[in-house]
């Protein structure tokens, strides 16, 4: 079987791997001493094994755990829902990928053409996994010092934005499924009971990945804010 064919979309330069390790300097605060983890960190599943997939399952949880925390000491006034909303709207895949942006990862990240030509370089998906994979590469290169002072930079514009809770249940799920390349929520009424005076509306929602859920409410609206809400605790515990 042939290697599939390699497209670095990096800077070129008499030697692309110091341009590489330059950037990661400027852009990460550190200097990688094993450059392979800093490549295997950008390298997409397109070019086989390795690749950045066991760096992101470490950096996500490294994140998600170095997030809580500084959540936890920042805003001592906030309940357990409170913290936990901030927390999924900080490191959502869609924050990871608009700092991956601004980072400059696009442009270095290793792909076949492919991919490339499918637009993998610029998937939200794609581009805030690879953020988490930076992470790890981070942690095991530099350790938790360096990859704790990155981590509190590269976020530090959106740990004073109001939390999710601020949205509509309803505008926060919708907002979620799109973040991740879903389609959006579905909302069927299924049944109206009760007297002419006091109505009942019951609601099915069906979501990508979960089961559906129903609810009900005095009104059609109440009863689809209530079913987003009830959603969105359950992909809060899954994530």
């Amino acid at each position: 079987m042939t290697e599939p064919e390699r497209s670095f979309v990096q800077d070129p330069g008499p030697d692309g791997s110091c341009a590489l390790l330059a950037w990661a300097e400027d852009k990460l605060g550190h200097r990688f001493a094993d450059r392979t983890l800093l490549e295997e960190a950008l390298t997409h599943r397109s070019l086989g094994s390795p690749n950045y997939e066991r760096l992101e399952f470490l950096g996500d949880r490294l994140l998600g755990a170095i997030a809580a925390l500084h959540l936890f000491r920042k805003f001592r006034d906030d309940d357990e829902g409170g913290l936990t909303r901030r927390y999924h709207q900080l490191v959502s895949g869609q924050t990871c990928a608009a700092i991956a942006r601004e980072i400059g990862v696009h442009r270095h990240l290793r792909l076949n053409q492919q991919a490339r030509a499918d637009g993998a370089a610029d998937s939200d998906n794609i581009l805030g996994d690879v953020l988490e994979a930076l992470i790890g590469a981070l942690w095991l290169d530099g350790g938790p010092d360096i990859t704790k002072a990155f981590i509190h930079r590269a976020f530090e514009s959106r740990l004073g934005t109001a939390p999710a809770a601020a949205k509509h249940p309803k505008s926060q799920l919708q907002e979620w499924a799109l973040a991740r390349g879903l389609r959006p929520p579905a909302y069927e009424l299924v049944s109206r009971s009760g007297p002419h005076h006091s109505p009942r509306f019951h609601v099915r929602l069906a979501l990508d990945g979960f089961e559906p859920v129903v609810s009900s409410g005095s009104s059609k609206q109440e009863a689809e804010t209530e079913a987003a809400r009830r959603a969105l605790a359950r992909v809060w515990d899954a994530a």
